[in-house]
């Protein structure tokens, strides 16, 4: 297998962030073949390098890409609330190491993603990729602001600095109409904050895609692997190379 940096190898056994994995190297706790690294960029082979964290071996958990149509009444959460299941009891023989690559609250519904690359998680997140999210969300009201302002100068949210749209557009029906937006970033309920920021309320909310991936005809509930081009494109989104069992 090719070679690795050991703070990536660490990042995708799950057990620190890459940034993390120099304070583990630093302290002594991780060993190579049992010598301590000189950093967090000496090289690993997963297959034939033994890795250990305080003489515990470590091993990189079978690598997953799934998306998700998140039905809405579950939460994004290994851990049911008393009212709402789990996203997670949707995906029977997940692996543990599978985390979601962000959130929908209870109410939303539409395009979730999981993998068990930490590290890919982590970036997709970031705001500082700003890996597009797009929405789909019915709402009643017009809104307050044009789509050239909400564009050139953002929507203004309570408490918060203004969410600045990547791309919006509106369409109106007799209950109100349809919010098509697209957000470079994952604040907490930032798509209902921003609608009511316009006077909006929402009926319904969608994510229908996130980055290269689309939710596309899968049924709420459904899941399905992530296909090698999908992979790919999702790894290049944020400036990464796929591993090479992706393909």
């Amino acid at each position: 297998m090719t070679p690795i940096r050991l703070a990536r190898f660490l990042a995708r056994a799950g057990v620190t962030s890459r940034r993390g994995a120099a304070d583990l190297v630093r302290t002594g706790r991780v060993a190579i073949n049992g010598t301590p690294p000189r950093g967090p960029g000496d090289p690993v082979d997963p297959e034939a390098d033994r890795v250990t964290l305080d003489g515990r071996p470590l091993r990189l958990p079978d690598q997953a890409w799934i998306a998700l149509n998140k039905p809405p009444g579950s939460v994004t959460s290994r851990r049911p609330s008393v009212r709402f299941p789990s996203v997670f009891d949707l995906l029977p023989g997940a692996s543990p190491s599978l985390v979601a690559v962000g959130r929908l609250d209870v109410l939303s519904e539409g395009l979730l993603l999981f993998t068990t690359d930490g590290e890919l998680a982590g970036r997709l997140m970031h705001p500082r990729w700003q890996v597009p999210r797009t929405y789909r969300v019915w709402v009643s009201g017009r809104p307050r602001v044009s789509e050239r302002e909400a564009l050139a100068n953002g929507v203004p949210v309570e408490d918060d600095v203004p969410v600045r749209p990547h791309a919006w557009r509106f369409q109106p029906d007799a209950k109100g109409g349809r919010l098509e937006v697209q957000l470079g970033e994952g604040r907490s309920r930032i798509v209902r904050r921003m609608a009511a920021a316009l006077g909006l309320g929402v009926r319904r909310l969608v994510r229908v895609g996130y980055g290269p991936i689309t939710l596309g005809a899968l049924e709420p509930g459904g899941s399905r692997p992530l296909a090698p081009g999908e992979i790919e494109a999702l790894y290049g989104t944020v400036g990464l190379r796929p591993p090479a069992n992706a393909s």
